[in-house]
């Protein structure tokens, strides 16, 4: 099989990580931009990519560049690609388009103008044309524009990779699957030892946390990918490279907890865990994490996703406190970490962070804080004996 360049779309702050995932998979010339990483691999690697990937949202598939500073020359750049060795006249497509350009103001109409080069192309040749279908096309089709370089791409995965599958159930503010799982691995969580999420809402952290622990592909349980309706899907390469990934699924030896003091949200998050078939490793109770204290032994590692009070009303200085004082008293020998976009309520929290990363949560700007809790005091733990 010939190998191509792929591009993996992600979020800011995780380039870092999902280029040293895409490295472990077996990629070649892994490339960082931002929001992005470039690679190289075939077929295989890329239905392996979408399968096993925790921290792309999409991997697109680059197959043509050129300039355009005008409709024209969009239209003629579009319509130099031999669209038949992607679609067939009785086939759906869909066109998404971002553009960074004082040449094109309107992604919509880069849409509907590249979409008119390629209806147009299959109606000169064939007499009949393809349709636009928005929700399940056949083919997705990337275009990118930045300035007058216009870079197209077919989207193999389709729908965003962070629907991983399993969430049946959410709340009112429930993490990203991705973001949750890079936050895990920013925080260095390998799954040896034991883990808790103490606020685990509908679960996705303690799911995500699971499925590294385990090294259980991120998109096992996904229903689909674009890359299963195009010309030249095969079927039993796919079927080969899952059993592979799931050759290197390892034991897990240790616990991973939630808490969550709503009850509805304990039954979700259940819903969810036992729907990702991983209630063999987590365990979930109806808990005020405030209320709780550490009850294992050795190293605790504790990733959670605190309200911010944008969607719950909650009171911002008294929780941030709470969780400073509940972490200190009652969670000896603990790596916190915790991601907020309100960065002003950190100031409450009573503690010093050893790390503070940006990110983003959707829109907001966030910061992702690691608190570590010693055994013991600091000053003891760091004292030179005589």
């Amino acid at each position: 099989m010939e190998n191509f360049k792929m591009i993996a779309k992600t979020f800011f702050g995780f380039e870092e990580i999902l280029a040293k995932e895409l490295q472990v998979l077996g990629a070649q010339k892994v490339e960082q931009g931002v929001r992005m990483v470039s690679f190289v691999g075939d077929k295989g690697f890329m239905y392996k990519a979408n399968l096993a990937l925790r921290t792309a949202l999409k991997i697109l598939k680059p197959i043509y560049q050129f300039r355009a500073t005008n409709e024209q020359s969009l239209y003629k750049g579009i319509s130099a690609i031999d669209w038949s060795q992607h679609l067939n006249s009785n086939r759906t497509f869909v066109i998404d388009t971002t553009v960074h350009s004082d040449y094109f103001k309107h992604s919509q109409f880069v849409s509907q103008k590249s979409k008119d080069a390629i209806v147009d192309q299959f109606r000169s040749k064939t007499g009949a044309r393809p349709s636009i279908d928005k929700d399940y096309p056949d083919l997705r089709i990337n275009i990118h524009i930045d300035r007058d370089l216009v870079s197209v791409a077919l989207d193999t995965s389709g729908s965003s990779l962070h629907q991983r599958g399993y969430r049946i159930a959410t709340n009112i503010a429930p993490i990203n699957e991705v973001l949750a799982a890079g936050m895990l691995l920013l925080s260095g969580w390998d799954g040896q030892g034991h883990f808790l999420d103490p606020m685990c809402g509908s679960g996705t952290i303690l799911a995500e946390a699971a499925m590294i622990a385990c090294n259980i592909p991120a998109n096992l349980n996904r229903r689909e990918f674009a890359f299963e309706k195009w010309n030249d899907w095969d079927n039993d390469l796919f079927d080969q490279i899952v059993d592979s990934l799931l050759k290197k699924v390892r034991e897990f030896h240790y616990t991973i907890q939630g808490y969550d003091k709503a009850p509805s949200a304990v039954l979700k998050a259940k819903d969810n865990i036992r729907n990702a078939n991983l209630d063999e490793y987590v365990s979930i109770a109806e808990k005020n994490f405030f209320d709780t204290e550490k009850t294992t032994q050795g190293p605790l590692h504790m990733v959670f996703n605190p309200p911010y009070g944008e969607r719950l009303d909650i009171e911002m200085e008294r929780f941030y406190k709470n969780i400073g004082d509940t972490l200190k008293q009652n969670y000896p020998n603990t790596n916190a970490w915790f991601i907020t976009a309100n960065i002003e309520a950190l100031k409450f929290v009573g503690l010093r962070p050893s790390r503070k990363i940006k990110l983003y949560n959707g829109s907001l700007e966030a910061r992702l804080v690691k608190y570590e809790m010693y055994e013991g005091s600091k000053r003891a733990k760091f004292a030179q004996p005589d």
